[in-house]
């Protein structure tokens, strides 16, 4: 039997209540939040602790909502931190973020929340939402006006087995707290179960302390209840060509290195292509569909080669950059598999997925659920992931040196590389030389170049420890994936607007908008300008020297993070023909897919970006991409990016 909202808020009202949910990231368990909700002055008080350790890096926050006995908050407090308050009085709602505020008329009904965390103002809230009507839109009182209404939509029902019975709970989604949607499972005392906030950086999940061993089970019922999200999204954009057609008339970009061929023709037939060139030595097939692209520019896909894919949204929005293809650098092992089966087997609305499988050494600290404490286990990891065709290893920081070698020499075995964080226990040198392929994030790189006992200070990239740096990296064939537009977006100076770097915010939904504007340090502006140079200048380097540099975002702003890395390495030296290169056909060849992908040639996959500029004339344009080929399959920008809250 399905509970009654309205009993159970006025249970709640008249007896204390309390509980604890434990907090996992990545699906290892960091943390805990603890809640107590008490009645008194005809109204409830809601506090929470939120405590966790992020690799090592304590967080903590603390929550006290006030509510009328039916759940309508009246002012809601977030202790700790930059200042986050609403205040509810007389129908007027006065809210303060960080240096933001705003009073506005409350809405007949609404809620007040900043996030996904803590959990137990989502169990509040859902709460409300049922006690009132189950609103299709339920507005959510922010300092912007911008801000989207949260939209609940019931999904179904789970059965779970805790102490040998069975407990009933409701799944529901949630869109509009973070980045796509949330999961949230309901007891029929009202109770969150568990959540899963599948998107908007990397993975987390809350569940109530007493159900913690039925995690798994929800877990995949998770992942299920994400397919479907993203069948749901697959009809709101179909394709807009499949088959066989030929795009005409554009400026063809082919990444071989070749020049620019005006009024070009290419045909793609069942997800290949099967011819390119100029328009008039190309054969189109007799009743071929043509689609007229004068005056753009067509280049292969671009590859996305550090991107942490939490959430079906962020398939769309990938797309709708232009990326086709997409290296996930760690995630959930079921789920990452399942977004990857997707789109192999069912044309599923996303890139083509390239897996680096996470691991790390256990304990509190540890980055993920799969960790390995010996050779034996690392080994045993490294089969796992193979068997479920990961091409490559992620390290992370805890690993110790037996385990690293095990790994690495488990994983060219098998015939897949090594890329990660450099183990704390090892410098990069000692990382490559114990098996290391390629290294993600440029700050490890960059420390081999400081000269011993130098400090922190400037990089000198004409020195000798760089020099032998560099030389040690090209004689190793490293390759360098090194998000510098996440280093640039996550340490911003609050002196420079983010849409002075990267303008794609002003696109993005108000639930990565705010998320990025609120990040950034005490640095000066000229600070972050020293910052860059110093960045650029590495990079600069590298890539003279002839080391692969291959472009990922990281955490960054979906699908625009890219753009401003290219951007980035077009400061650092490159030209923009060779920084498209570094996110094609060099990505492409680091991954040993330039076979089958990475240029537009015949016999390749058709994955292809019509540009409504010339990005080989001014980097900037990449931005500009208008339709995108994912293997055969063409879809329209602006409707991808629409169809998960972005605007054109």
């Amino acid at each position: 039997m399905r509970w009654s909202a309205l009993p159970i808020v006025m249970a709640v009202s008249l007896h204390a209540e309390s509980g604890s949910l434990t907090i996992h990231m990545i699906l290892h368990a960091i943390g805990e939040e603890r809640y107590e909700i008490a009645a008194g002055d005809g109204g409830l008080t809601l506090n929470s602790t939120f405590e966790y350790s992020d690799r090592g890096m304590k967080r903590s926050s603390a929550v006290a909502l006030r509510m009328k006995s039916d759940y309508t908050p009246e002012g809601l407090e977030v202790k700790g931190g930059a200042a986050r308050t609403v205040t509810v009085r007389g129908g007027t709602a006065a809210v303060q973020e960080d240096q933001s505020q705003r009073t506005v008329e409350a809405p007949a009904r609404y809620f007040t929340i900043f996030g996904p965390s803590p959990f137990a103002v989502q169990m509040a809230m859902m709460r409300y939402w049922l006690a009132h009507g189950k609103p299709a839109e339920l507005p959510v009182m922010r300092a912007s006006a911008t801000a989207d209404p949260i939209r609940i939509e019931a999904a179904g029902r789970d059965s779970i087995t805790v102490d040998g019975k069975a407990v009933a709970l409701d799944r529901y989604t949630v869109a509009n707290l973070m980045f796509g949607r949330e999961i949230l499972w309901m007891n029929h005392d009202g109770q969150l179960a568990a959540a899963m906030t599948f998107a908007g950086g990397l993975p987390m999940e809350a569940v109530r302390s007493e159900y913690e061993a039925a995690l798994p089970q929800l877990f995949r019922a998770g992942v299920a209840q994400e397919m479907a999200d993203l069948a749901a999204i697959e009809k709101q954009v179909p394709p807009e060509r499949t088959g066989s057609f030929a795009i005409v008339g554009a400026t063809l970009v082919d990444a071989t290195g070749a020049a620019p061929v005006p009024d070009s023709a290419v045909v793609v037939r069942d997800g290949r292509i099967v011819a390119a060139g100029p328009r008039a030595r190309v054969t189109i097939p007799r009743g071929a569909a043509m689609i007229d692209a004068k005056g753009q520019t067509l280049l292969p896909g671009l590859w996305e080669m550090h991107t942490h894919f939490s959430g079906v949204e962020f398939g769309p929005a990938l797309l709708g950059a232009g990326i086709t293809t997409a290296r996930d650098c760690g995630g959930e092992f079921d789920y990452l598999v399942a977004q990857r089966d997707a789109v192999e087997k069912r044309s599923g609305l996303g890139p083509r997925m390239v897996l680096a499988g996470l691991v790390d050494a256990g304990g509190l600290k540890a980055f993920g659920h799969v960790t390995a404490e010996t050779p034996e286990e690392g080994r045993a990891v490294v089969d796992r992931y193979h068997a479920a065709r990961f091409q490559q290893m992620k390290l992370y920081t805890f690993l110790t040196p037996d385990v690293i070698s095990a790994i690495a020499a488990e994983a060219h075995r098998l015939g897949m590389s090594v890329t990660g964080h450099v183990p704390q226990a090892l410098n990069a040198f000692q990382g490559v030389e114990a098996g290391m392929d390629q290294i993600n994030h440029l700050n490890y790189v960059s420390n081999m170049m400081r000269a011993p006992g130098g400090g922190r200070g400037a990089i000198d990239v004409t020195s000798e420890a760089a020099r032998k740096a560099i030389q040690f990296f090209k004689d190793h064939g490293t390759v360098v994936d090194p998000t510098a537009g996440w280093g640039e977006m996550a340490g911003h100076s609050k002196e420079v607007d983010v849409a002075a770097f990267e303008p794609g915010i002003t696109k993005a939904p108000f639930t990565l908008e705010s998320k990025f504007r609120g990040m950034g340090g005490n640095t000066t502006a000229e600070q972050m300008r020293t910052r860059t140079a110093q960045t650029v200048a590495v990079i600069g380097a590298l890539f003279k020297a002839g080391i692969p540099i291959v472009p990922g975002s990281d955490t960054g702003l979906v699908g625009y993070g890219l753009d401003r890395e290219l951007e980035l390495y077009v400061q650092a030296g490159m030209t923009p023909m060779e920084a498209i290169q570094s996110a094609t056909i060099v990505s492409a060849r680091a991954m040993k897919l330039d076979g089958d992908s990475g240029t537009v040639e015949a016999g390749k996959r058709a994955d292809l970006i019509l540009v409504d500029g010339d990005p080989v004339a001014n980097i900037s344009d990449i931005r500009k991409v208008v339709r995108v080929v994912a293997n055969g399959r063409m879809y329209d920008c602006g409707r991808l990016w629409e169809s998960v809250g972005f605007r054109r």
